[in-house]
């Protein structure tokens, strides 16, 4: 395994963590499918238990994978995390020869917030915030394949959204229109990413009803996804097992621990492209 950190903006405020499969002429497998974590916390902080436990699954699963380390707290403002999140997507494209990576299968996962930022790259890539950025470049250079969203925020709705996101999102500006901007479910169009998503009836932290609004406005743009529903659990949960729970028991679920699987399956085997 090659593992190295790679500077793919010029801004100090993130870099990637790559998991890459060092290649050998004996394997003969050439280019892989490659996919971006992104950990949650709020947009206020990057929660490991959301980083490397979940690239080493899809590390053996056989993709090459880069943990995305984007702004947060007062860095978040502006679009920031969702400028890095689509230039990285350009970067693994645009580098796709160095990084053993085929362009056309970059994914990008998350988990909570991150859910949030995966889904914004699935949904937004197309803003002008992130056009200026790319500049001559095929504006679908940044757009990823397909999006893994775990427990996601998604919604501005004041009956379930995580506010707290919202406010770190937009500068701490109290007013609907501002952190209207950040409503995914409003935003989804037929430009949209297909999406895989999972979340728990019982989160407390971030009401079921994001992913289920998501969901809504995809198949309401025929966007193809899948979404799994657990009835236990709380917000939070990783893996789902000891490799993740950091000694909290609340944070093993074996009933929900084949999400992981059933994520793997639609990265490798793209069923929506079918």
């Amino acid at each position: 395994m090659i593992f190295k950190t790679i500077n793919f903006s010029d801004n100090p405020n993130s870099h990637l963590e790559a998991y890459i499969h060092s290649p050998h002429e004996e394997l003969k497998i050439g280019r892989r499918k490659a996919i971006i974590v992104c950990p949650g916390g709020g947009y206020e902080m990057l929660s490991e238990r959301e980083a490397e436990p979940i690239a080493l699954q899809y590390f053996a699963a056989g993709l090459n994978v880069f943990v995305l380390r984007y702004p947060i707290g007062a860095n978040a403002t502006n679009y920031a995390p969702l400028i890095e999140a689509c230039l990285a997507i350009r970067y693994l494209r645009k580098n796709c020869d160095e990084l053993y990576v085929d362009p056309a299968n970059v994914f990008i996962t998350g988990f909570s917030a991150g859910g949030h930022l995966a889904a914004s790259a699935g949904t937004l890539w197309h803003i002008d915030e992130v056009q200026r950025r790319i500049g001559n470049d095929d504006p679908e250079i940044c757009k990823p394949t397909a999006t893994v969203l775990c427990y996601p925020v998604i919604t501005n709705n004041p009956l379930y959204r995580h506010k707290g996101s919202i406010l770190n999102l937009n500068g701490h500006c109290d007013d609907e229109e501002s952190m209207n901007r950040f409503s995914l479910d409003d935003l989804v169009d037929e430009k949209t990413a297909p999406a895989f998503l999972w979340h728990t009836v019982k989160d407390s932290v971030v009401p079921v009803q994001n992913s289920l609004l998501y969901a809504s406005k995809l198949a309401e743009y025929k966007i193809l996804f899948e979404l799994h529903i657990h009835p236990n659990g709380d917000h939070g949960l990783a893996l789902c097992n000891e490799e993740t729970w950091s000694q909290g028991p609340g944070w093993v679920i074996p009933y929900n621990e084949n999400w992981i699987n059933y994520a793997i399956k639609w990265v490798k085997e793209a069923p929506f492209k079918s």
